[in-house]
């Protein structure tokens, strides 16, 4: 299907076209044993007879014989690139925690995804050039997804009506944030929210699945058999370990290519903590939440108690142009309290967490490394860290909590 080139909004767009620079390399080999290529074509998804067919939204989003849009269509602006030409990864390739640790610095943020003992982890020096990776992970098809004007990074099952279909980039954004699309029928998705808002499949709701953007120390720490995305054989030449949206995150200043109202109960680029449950959502500021050293901060949500763990030693990668060089926002995790019918309580020291009730020891991923309860998991609460302006615009009604 052809595709027309985007016009750029202003000239500070060349910002983001720096992502989609020219120079394709070596594919990845198929016949590799560490490939991990979507166990379905993308011929078997398009011809998957329970998804609509008709027009793409890419090509017309006004088209009439759409279902009604959940988002003005005038409102979806374009980000410079076209369609994938911020190119997301289809055929991830991995490597191993000791051969990723020759190129990665131990402050820099990486996405850490695990499906059952499948632990994988995507450096956000790569997920910054390519936004989506199509992956499989524990058998269960994911689309890992990164928005740098927003800082999200969230999890999805790509999966729909049932079909296996994967993701791509539409050169489009709303609120500031990345604009997906399907490939089965180019109907267009809300990143933050997972949901499809203009196109055949309007209405629709990916699956979230809890994932954590964690220092590379802490993975190598807590992870040792994870498997890293390999910036070598992405299958494009980029600048990973840079970042070209240098200064964009200034806790004063103001969000990119964003043109709604900022909330403003806290600045437009303060970091947030923040959690939904159908007409439910409540967001905490980093503020509110980090210290000197680790701290605990606890909560109810919808009912149920909830702690949040937090610890310095990520470094943002949106500050400074090299990645790991960023100012440390820290590490964030979050968990039902509740063991074995028990609600348990923390405090943290110069080491972490310790639990009141047995003295155990307990880390950034919600596990207990020593004491009693040694092996036992919280069970993780899914969540997203992004900035304010971004959250606010799309869950108004989130309550905020500062102090």
């Amino acid at each position: 299907m052809p595709r027309t080139r985007l016009t750029a909004l202003t000239a500070g767009v060349a910002l983001i076209a720096a992502a989609c620079a020219s120079g394709a390399g070596t594919q990845p080999d198929p016949t590799d044993p560490t490939s991990t290529t979507a166990t379905t074509t993308e011929a078997a998804v398009q011809s998957a007879s329970n998804l609509p067919t008709g027009v793409s939204a890419l090509d017309d989003r006004f088209d009439p014989s759409f279902p009604e849009p959940l988002i003005d269509p005038s409102e979806v602006l374009s980000g410079g690139p076209p369609p994938d030409g911020i190119p997301p990864i289809d055929d991830p390739q991995f490597v191993d925690v000791a051969t990723a640790d020759a190129w990665l610095n131990d402050p820099e943020p990486v996405l850490v995804v695990q499906v059952g003992d499948d632990v994988r982890a995507y450096p956000i020096q790569i997920l910054m050039w390519h936004e989506i990776v199509n992956d499989t992970v524990g058998g269960e098809p994911l689309a890992v997804t990164y928005c740098p004007l927003c800082n999200s990074a969230i999890t999805f099952r790509r999966v729909v009506r049932g079909v296996e279909v994967t993701f791509g980039t539409s050169g489009s954004l709303y609120n500031a944030n990345l604009v997906m699309y399907d490939r089965a029928t180019e109907s267009l998705w809300n990143q933050l929210d997972g949901r499809a808002v203009i196109g055949l499949l309007t209405g629709e709701q990916l699956e979230q699945l809890p994932s954590v953007m964690i220092s590379w120390a802490d993975v190598k720490a807590t992870h040792p058999d994870a498997k890293v995305l390999d910036r070598e054989r992405t299958g494009y030449r980029r600048n990973y370990g840079t970042n070209p949206y240098t200064g964009l995150d200034d806790p004063n200043g103001q969000p990119f290519l964003f043109r709604g109202d900022v909330d403003v109960r806290a600045k437009a680029m303060q970091r947030i903590v923040a959690i939904e449950n159908g007409d439910a959502a409540v967001a905490w500021a980093l503020d509110a939440i980090s210290g000197d050293g680790p701290t605990v901060t606890t909560g109810t949500f919808d009912g149920d108690p909830l702690v949040i763990f937090w610890e310095p030693g990520q470094s943002s990668a949106l500050d400074t142009s090299d990645i790991a060089g960023g100012r440390d926002v820290g590490n964030v995790g979050v968990f039902s309290p509740i063991v074995d019918g028990q609600e348990l309580t923390f405090q943290a020291d110069d080491g972490g967490f310790v639990d009141d009730q047995t003295g155990s020891r307990w880390d950034i991923f919600g596990e207990a490394t020593s004491g009693p309860l040694a092996g036992t998991r919280l069970e993780p609460v899914t969540f997203v860290r992004t900035f304010w302006f971004s959250w606010a615009a799309f869950r108004p009604d989130t309550d905020l909590i500062e102090a």
